[in-house]
């Protein structure tokens, strides 16, 4: 008997550069919870495009983890690096329309610019492996409503610019990869860090652009370090310890302000995801802007 495909599917899409830091591990159990409390699938792709930043070993030492903590994904994991084709046929669709173009403006040129200035825009160089695709934006307002975050507009022409979609050193960047995985594996809700959240309304011009359907978002509260900066591999986050899976595990839904009651503290990983899974209330984070945990 086959197993209906249900109306939520949900992902965690993590880069092998290094293992799970808090920050990470925090996004997939909400990811996580919110599937399992909606009776969804969770997905899990790793995002190993950015091939000069993959870390030997680091995907094994990812899916251990999310084992470790009882996070089981549905279906086979997704590798970026196996769908290389169906990025290529998505931006000869783009080329083929005229939504792209080619750029030789370096980081350098650039600078600090926040909004890309249009210099390749008419210049017509040629397609080859020393230019980058960037896509053509508008001057229309993106909008959506995320769950967590509320109504978030963008003007892309105004705010973003022109944004690359390949890079010069012909990588495909991860707003497009990212719209480009979302549809192939049938996301219909987003759970992922507020760091991305100025990140969508991009990804939503392309869905657009290529007629996919857009997903729900919901963007989390950022944990950051003593410092207010993100806990990522950059600021040295430490890899998560997972010695003790279950006094983590505690931790971490005492982070995302779920409220366990302290004898759950004792209870399994299993006993601890079931009660979690029962009184997800991702709401409870609607007022937090950033959270910074206290040394364990």
């Amino acid at each position: 008997m086959s197993v209906s495909t249900p109306s939520y599917i949900g992902r965690f899409a993590p880069s092998p550069t290094g293992p799970l830091h808090l920050g990470s591990l925090s996004t997939a159990l909400a990811s996580y919870l919110d599937a399992r409390y909606h009776k969804g699938f969770w997905r899990l792709r790793i995002d190993d495009l950015d091939t000069p930043r993959n870390v030997t070993g680091a995907t094994d030492t990812i899916l251990h983890c999310l084992q470790r903590f009882g996070l089981q994904w549905d279906c086979e994991v997704y590798f970026q690096s196996q769908h290389l084709q169906q990025y290529q046929q998505s931006l000869a669709k783009l080329q083929r329309q005229q939504w792209l173009y080619a750029c030789r403006c370096s980081r350098k040129k650039l600078g600090n610019s926040l909004v890309y200035p249009g210099y390749c825009r008419q210049a017509g160089f040629p397609d080859d492996n020393t230019t980058a695709l960037r896509l053509k934006t508008q001057d229309l307002t993106i909008e959506f409503d995320d769950a967590l975050q509320g109504k978030v507009c963008q003007n892309l022409a105004l705010e973003q610019g022109d944004f690359v979609l390949r890079r010069r050193d012909q990588i495909i960047a991860y707003q497009f990869a990212v719209v480009i995985d979302d549809n192939s594996q049938a996301i219909s809700h987003v759970v992922r860090g507020a760091d991305l959240l100025d990140s969508t309304p991009k990804q939503i011009y392309l869905q657009q652009l290529l007629g996919y359907p857009t997903p729900h978002y919901l963007h989390l509260p950022l944990i950051v370090d003593e410092h207010g900066d993100k806990l990522s591999k950059q600021t040295l986050a430490a890899p998560i310890d997972d010695s003790h899976p279950t006094a983590t595990l505690f931790f971490l839904l005492k982070l995302l302000q779920q409220n366990p009651p302290e004898n759950l503290l004792s209870a399994s990983i299993q006993q601890q995801l079931n009660w979690a899974i029962a009184h997800w209330q991702p709401q409870a984070l609607q007022k937090v802007r950033a959270i910074q945990p206290p040394i364990l």
